[in-house]
């Protein structure tokens, strides 16, 4: 008799609201996911994400990051101590609106994740959907890739484009690109748990037609 494979346990880094932590989790719970929640970490103790995590029946941290102004290493040795004391495998970045040190990301080569709301190489850092209006672009979406030390550039996972709309602000095209975040983030992760190898070759891509 053979013993079924465990799941890859899926630590997700958070900051805020959660909606992309949300999507992740509710797609394990379903079976869209080849994976289980291991912990939602924030380095925000008031983030609404955090309850919604507690109310899924996942565990959380809450790691401030301002008590450990002006030294990231010990904020990350923290978050990475809660990552593995849970016994995460991989990690999702939803959300987590922190730079982490080239040491952090070097622990989890190969086995962290991120979802950035532009189509990269464009419009890497902050601010991507203004940028993307103000560079009058025809589309606009999310990537989600995998977590280097140089931002927003680790190899990609696939893509979502959307339509960028005459009379589009910054506010209506992120509610569009947020949608198709809802989408993407699932399919790439549960592609990446299943062979990593293979997600990176065979790149996930959603065109979204005009709603």
């Amino acid at each position: 008799m053979s013993l079924a494979r465990a799941l890859p346990r899926v630590g997700i880094l958070i900051s805020g609201s959660g909606s992309n932590m949300v999507a992740l989790l509710e797609a394990m719970r379903d079976g869209r996911v080849a994976g289980t929640p291991a912990i939602v970490v924030s380095n925000n103790p008031d983030a609404a994400g955090l309850a919604k995590a507690h109310a899924l029946g996942v565990a959380t941290a809450a790691i401030d990051h301002r008590p450990f102004k002006g030294d990231r290493a010990a904020f990350d040795a923290e978050v990475d101590r809660a990552l593995r004391e849970a016994g995460t495998d991989v990690v999702a970045c939803a959300g987590f609106m922190r730079i982490m040190t080239d040491d952090m990301i070097g622990r989890w080569t190969g086995r962290m994740v991120n979802i950035h709301p532009s189509v990269l190489p464009l419009f890497k850092g902050l601010h991507t959907h203004q940028r993307a209006l103000d560079e009058g672009m025809a589309v606009h979406g999310c990537t989600v890739h995998e977590v280097t030390p140089e931002l927003d550039t680790g190899t990609i996972l696939g893509q979502a484009v959307v339509p960028v709309r005459p009379g589009d602000t910054a506010g209506t095209l992120a509610a569009r690109v947020l949608r198709q975040e809802h989408r993407l983030y699932p399919r790439c992760l549960d592609a990446f748990l299943r062979d990593p190898e293979a997600a990176r070759r065979e790149k996930i891509a959603i065109l979204a037609d005009e709603e």
